[in-house]
């Protein structure tokens, strides 16, 4: 009974410190990842992603870290689509192993320069190996957005987690 007793109960419990970290830990890994798209390096991209990944969930859902590459091939290229992102909140789960981070998103049309503002929402799972990487991903359509309101968007941007 005391064995099951030790499976069952948590190590220990979080500290807030161990909170603070894991979430920035995410944090960063999420500027990573948008940087992935920045630097147009695809590999970088995929190595952000679970094998299993699951993009676009509230629609019909893009599974898979090769098909979410070659889906994402003319945003990570720019070709298609520039788009910019970076966390605004990131909470960790329960477990410590999972959190989720949003924030918003700027797509710029790389012909025209028309700009949208839309938000995303990332689903992220601390493997084995203790890298952070994104299970699950979609966000909200992007709305036209102004000189001034991409410019909001590019000022927002935080270089270094914010202190719980």
């Amino acid at each position: 009974m005391l064995a099951l007793a030790c499976v069952i109960a948590p190590v220990h419990a979080a500290t807030p410190e161990d909170i603070r970290m894991a979430e920035c830990a995410v944090w960063q890994r999420e500027r990573s990842f948008a940087r992935s798209v920045a630097d147009h390096d695809a590999a970088a991209f995929a190595e952000h992603l679970h094998p299993d990944a699951a993009f676009g969930v509230s629609g019909k859902p893009t599974r898979g870290r090769d098909a979410i590459t070659r889906e994402w091939a003319g945003l990570i290229n720019g070709s298609v689509l520039i788009l910019r992102w970076y966390p605004a909140v990131v909470t960790l789960g329960g477990d410590g192993r999972t959190a989720y981070s949003s924030g918003p998103a700027l797509y710029e049309d790389p012909k025209s320069g028309a700009t949208r503002l839309g938000r995303f929402g990332s689903v992220w799972q601390r493997g084995d190996d203790g890298v952070w990487r994104v299970l699950f991903d979609d966000g909200i359509p992007p709305q036209p957005a102004d000189a001034a309101a991409a410019q909001r968007f590019r000022e927002g941007e935080r270089a270094a987690c914010p202190s719980a």
